[in-house]
């Protein structure tokens, strides 16, 4: 009997502990079914707005000049509750016209396939669009909205070529335009010249030259960047296409140069001589 009564219990604690691990299952299911989507989704607005806060009001320490939480609120209604795939360039003309790009004579830098060398030289010396306000704030990030929904999101968006009217891709574009209508005085290019077509109809270097305008510049110098390996130079038919986009009031300057020798020439400390 004793042995019946054992077994007996232990029949129970079996039930019990199967029971556990059903329930304790259902629960995970349960959190599953919860947690699940949103991570998908990539529902990050807080983490996102605090991020772009941050950047804005560090670069405008000193100016106090726009107002970040009227730049937040700006960006966003060009893209919150929109397909991600419907938001034109003119969705951030409140956007622009609220933290416009500051021009910088002499001083700017445009590119195409070439953005980290750009940017090497562009250091403290000149000014890419990625260097303005919105730039620093927006280079490198991924954003979007969903139809019906008050929320940012910052993963299952549409990549750069997915679909033409993306929100990242609107917004280089329309940012990029703005960027090239106030360049004034000697401006630069740099293009890469281990490529076939250094300038191409489909960049947005090419939304940018169209947008120069005599009036406020003076010149254009077109940086060639080669390597070992020379797929392309200053007599690139598709430059041919570049100059003729370009108001024939502005000078039009090309240059070959190594990449070694910019990387060289940025390596010397506080100086901003040409590396060209």
């Amino acid at each position: 009997m004793d042995q019946d009564l054992g077994e007996s219990r232990r029949a129970r604690r079996r039930r019990r502990s199967r029971s556990a691990v059903i329930c304790g299952c259902a629960v995970a299911v349960l959190l599953l079914v919860v947690v699940v989507p949103a991570v998908l989704l990539g529902n990050r607005t807080g983490t996102f707005k605090a991020t772009f806060l941050e950047k804005c009001e560090k670069i405008t320490a000193e100016s106090g000049s726009p107002d970040c939480v009227k730049v937040w609120s700006a960006f966003e209604q060009a893209y919150v509750g929109r397909d991600p795939c419907e938001v034109p360039m003119e969705a951030y003309d409140h956007l622009i016209s609220t933290a416009p790009p500051q021009p910088a004579c002499n001083r700017m830098m445009f590119w195409s396939k070439t953005k980290d060398l750009a940017h090497l030289v562009s250091d403290s010396c000149y000014q890419t669009m990625e260097d303005t306000l919105l730039g620093s704030v927006l280079d490198g990030q991924t954003w979007c909205g969903k139809k019906g929904s008050s929320n940012t999101y910052t993963s299952g968006c549409p990549g750069w070529t997915e679909c033409e009217n993306n929100p990242v891709k609107s917004f280089w574009k329309r940012g990029s335009t703005e960027f090239a209508a106030v360049a004034c005085g000697n401006t630069t290019a740099m293009l890469n010249g281990s490529i076939a077509t250094p300038f191409s109809s489909a960049s947005i270097f090419a939304i940018e030259v169209t947008q120069f305008t005599s009036d406020r510049m003076r010149s254009l110098t077109v940086i060639m960047v080669t390597n070992d390996v020379v797929v392309s130079n200053c007599t690139n038919e598709s430059l041919k296409d570049l100059q003729k986009e370009l108001d024939p009031g502005i000078r039009y300057i090309c240059k070959e140069v190594t990449e070694s020798a910019l990387n060289t020439c940025r390596e010397v400390p506080d100086t901003c001589a040409p590396c060209w």
